[in-house]
């Protein structure tokens, strides 16, 4: 057996005995694909694990991320800082080795992936951040951003349509640096592919303008090496299409279903490791020659890319300082004097459309800031004006073109912000947030600051009716943890959210707009904005009666209740609450000032309530929607369905008189 033979069969045996430890997890897709990843990281990728996160590796994305023991055991034979005990502790609590990876857990995860289709996306993402970063910096005999992406994708990978959304997309723009592996094993938990995925899946990467290269079961080590060069010498994304037989080695599981999920057992792996001519009561075990085959730290790659940024600075000091600065994910020195206000004068002005005029107003001052829309650049007001857009082989724009494909928007957007050195915004109607959803939750879970642009974010939007008109979305959107989410009141509120964005590096921010212009609020403290909530109108003469709350352009509604609620006696405090996580997570005792204990409150949101009890208390009255809406103009709409400041009116009087 050659030492290659011996470690593949290393990190086949360290996925069984692991998954049979934990007595859960995928054994036998990291089983199969072993070779894959003996070729990647013992050969093909420039990585160095005693620096992991040096800015020039490759990526390495397992976006089967239910064969996470596969990764787990190359990453502790290359030499990364995942231990043996890490392996032996694999799905437990405070373990270093999750069920599926997590970035920011196990040295060398790139992104965090199981989630089917997603990973693929990342890492179509962090092939476009690297030919970005390339164009803007690299400079003749200093090609200081050059490396390559690679991912492990599965049948089930494919099947999901965000899969495709970004496929599509990288063919269109000619990702050369980008490789997957697809592991064609046949094998789903219901059985075999073939019963539902029939297709041929060579011919649809063709066509989105791939270059495909198949291998049937016969394929050796210098079968795939062969292929790493084919792809790498290609200008297109390529695709290996392998087949694979799950659990390999294994007689009575390997090409059956019942080895996708669950330990093999401890008989079936004793059979197995007697195939691989492996000891068969040896737990755990790494040869020694293996560990030194596959150590990959004593190449210090680091060092000598060190040496290359070294000669780069010394001869382009200006770019090696910015770039350095947007690799590092620090905002420009005085950025936020660019950041405009809006007077009374400006309005009534869309939120959309005064977000429109803060991104020009600080793309300037943020060159990293990049992004753009579902193909509604001009209903969402995202296109930075007078620079190029992104295209086939074109990456030195900021526009993007995402084309109606939300779902990969954000996956590919994760994927840029996980590879670093760019700000990326995406944007589209905030009903279609639905698509995107599960990418928009792993931002949140990776603390990727993706910026979200949601306009026409209420029924307010009219004649195109309920199919368009988010009633649901605020508060579901509010459900995801560490995603906040900033409805602003007007011009000067956006602005603020728009700080609020680009200054938060720990998750992601929605921003929901409107379609409908309002008048612009004069006096806005963009502080007070980053609290998530303030109060924006005070009662007057004397101590407020009740609070009224409110976000978005409901805020305005609340202040003409306040009004009418004054001519009849009655005092009223006005709250705006552009962003409750920030609201919430703040100081308990800013909190108790703005809304004071034992104050009635109303609030007031074109929404649905579901929700609204965390701040109104046990006695407090929401109104909002809690029903579909309806085709007429966006007035007319709101009217109908109870959004208006005669029923904010109607509420605080109630609330006032019986209390």
């Amino acid at each position: 057996m050659s030492l290659a033979d011996r470690s593949i069969d290393t990190i086949r045996t360290l996925a069984m005995d692991a998954v049979q430890k934990a007595n859960s997890g995928h054994p036998g897709t990291a089983m199969a694909l072993a070779p894959i990843a003996y070729l990647l990281y013992r050969e093909t990728m420039k990585i160095d694990p005693a620096s992991p996160r040096w800015p020039d590796r490759d990526r390495f994305v397992l976006s089967a991320g239910h064969a996470c023991m596969l990764q787990y055991a190359s990453l502790h034979l290359a030499g990364y800082d995942v231990t043996l005990d890490d392996l032996k502790s694999f799905r437990q609590w405070g373990s270093r080795t999750p069920g599926h990876p997590e970035l920011g857990h196990t040295a060398g995860i790139e992104t965090t992936t199981g989630p089917l289709g997603q990973g693929l996306g990342n890492a179509i993402g962090m092939a476009v951040a690297e030919r970005m970063l390339a164009t803007r910096f690299n400079r003749p005999g200093h090609e200081i951003v050059d490396h390559r992406v690679y991912t492990i994708v599965s049948d089930g990978d494919l099947m999901e349509g965000v899969a495709a959304e970004a496929a599509s997309l990288a063919g269109h723009l000619g990702l050369g640096k980008l490789l997957a592996f697809y592991d064609d094993n046949h094998i789903t938990i219901e059985g075999d592919t073939a019963l539902a995925f029939t297709e041929d899946v060579g011919a649809r990467f063709a066509a989105y303008g791939w270059h495909v290269q198949r291998f049937d079961d016969t394929w050796t080590l210098e079968t795939l090496r062969g292929a790493v060069a084919a792809a790498e010498a290609d200008p297109r994304p390529s695709i290996v299409i392998v087949r694979t037989h799950i659990a390999y080695g294994a007689p009575n599981a390997q090409d059956t279903a019942k080895a996708h999920g669950a330990p093999l057992g401890e008989e079936e792996i004793r059979l197995a490791k007697r195939a691989y001519g492996w000891p068969e009561d040896a737990h755990f075990l790494v040869p020694d020659d293996v560990r030194a085959d596959m150590d990959r730290r004593p190449e210090q790659l680091a060092a000598a890319w060190k040496t290359r940024w070294d000669a780069y600075a010394q001869a382009h000091p200006e770019l090696a300082a910015e770039l350095w600065r947007q690799i590092m994910g620090e905002l420009p020195t005085g950025w936020e004097a660019s950041v405009p206000t809006f007077a009374a004068a400006d309005g009534p002005i869309a939120t959309r459309a005064a977000s429109g005029k803060v991104i020009n107003a600080i793309a300037p001052a943020v060159p990293e800031l990049v992004g753009g829309s579902a193909d509604l650049a001009e209903s969402t007001s995202t296109l930075i004006k007078d620079v190029d857009s992104v295209g086939p082989g074109a990456f030195g724009g900021r526009n993007f073109h995402w084309g109606i494909r939300e779902h990969g928007m954000g996956a590919v957007m994760n994927g840029m912000l996980a590879h670093g050195g760019l700000r990326a915004f995406g944007a589209t109607f905030l009903v279609f947030s639905d698509y995107m959803r599960p990418s928009v939750r792993l931002a949140a879970l990776m603390g990727l600051p993706a910026i979200y642009v949601w306009t026409h974010d209420s029924v307010w939007l009219g004649e195109d009716g309920p199919t368009h008109q988010p009633v649901e979305h605020l508060m579901a959107l509010r459900t995801i943890p560490n995603l906040h989410v900033m409805r602003p009141a007007d011009a000067n509120e956006t602005a603020a959210a728009w700080r609020c964005a680009l200054e938060r590096t720990d998750g992601p921010t929605a921003i929901v707009l409107t379609r409908q212009g309002l008048p612009v609020l004069e006096g806005i403290a963009a502080d007070a904005v980053a609290r998530g909530g303030y109060v924006l109108r005070d009662a007057a003469g004397g101590d407020a009666q009740a609070v009224i709350l409110a976000t978005g352009s409901e805020v305005h509604d609340a202040l003409a209740a306040q009004e009418q609620l004054a001519t009849a006696g009655i005092r009223a405090r006005v709250v705006s609450l552009p962003c409750w996580e920030r609201f919430l997570a703040g100081d308990a005792a800013y909190r108790r000032a703005v809304l004071p204990a034992g104050l009635p409150r109303v609030s007031l949101e074109a929404g649905i309530t579901l929700g609204w009890e965390r701040l109104l208390g046990d006695d407090g009255v929401a109104i909002g929607i809690d029903r579909f809406g309806a085709s007429a103009p966006g007035k007319v709409v709101a009217r109908e369905l109870g959004i208006s400041p005669e029923a904010v009116v109607r509420a605080v009087t109630e609330l006032v008189s019986g209390a």
